[in-house]
């Protein structure tokens, strides 16, 4: 959602990082934000419905710099000649370089992942996921026309397939030590290999 600026909105964010990395979100205060950033209840309420959308606008805001920030650090010479899961490789060493520059937004998408099995998880996903779908399934396609998956699955059985695995990552690996950014790295990358030799048109050699 595209929210309208305001005065000491940078400090509202701020403020809310540092509130919504550090507690869940049922126990991260409104007031707390609030009073961090200086900033009035009905400032606040102008600009935003309550907590719950606030919370979604911190985690599209996330998912938006992130995107900008990968986007902005392709480069095309790396891309040439690679299928959809080397440049998919490409992309997760990018975010790992996008945690580094945000740790706060890392940290908070990694309490999101958290979240799971609360309502507010189930609500935000609907909304965030929905644009992240889209953008896959049209890398999906084009890779598919490119020849990068083996011809004998349907279009839409890869789309599904990939979209799942790829958006459900985190119910697989739940324990503490995949939360750490290496660890984090290290399942998306193997998942890229796990597609490719999978359902793509190469055998894997050792």
């Amino acid at each position: 959602m595209e929210q309208k600026s305001f005065k000491r909105k940078s400090e509202l964010i701020e403020a809310a990082l540092d509130e919504f990395t550090a507690k869940t979100y049922e126990n991260a205060s409104l007031n707390v934000i609030l009073k961090n950033a200086g900033i009035s209840k009905g400032t606040f309420y102008y600009h935003f419905q309550d907590k719950q959308a606030f919370y979604v606008f911190l985690l599209e805001s996330a998912h938006k710099t992130e995107c900008k920030f990968i986007n902005s650090h392709e480069r095309i010479e790396d891309f040439k000649g690679k299928d959809i899961f080397e440049r998919f490789k490409l992309q997760v060493q990018i975010a790992y370089e996008f945690a580094i520059a945000f740790p706060k937004y890392f940290k908070l998408c990694i309490m999101f992942r958290k979240e799971r099995g609360n309502e507010i998880y189930e609500y935000a996903k609907n909304i965030i996921e929905r644009n992240k779908e889209a953008w896959l399934e049209e890398k999906i396609k084009k890779a598919i026309k490119d020849g990068d998956f083996n011809n004998r699955f349907s279009e839409d059985f890869i789309i599904k397939i990939v979209n799942h695995m790829v958006f459900n990552l985190n119910e697989i690996f739940d324990e503490e030590e995949d939360y750490k950014m290496e660890k984090m790295r290290e399942n998306a990358s193997n998942l890229a290999d796990f597609l490719k030799y999978g359902f793509g048109n190469r055998e894997l050699c050792y």
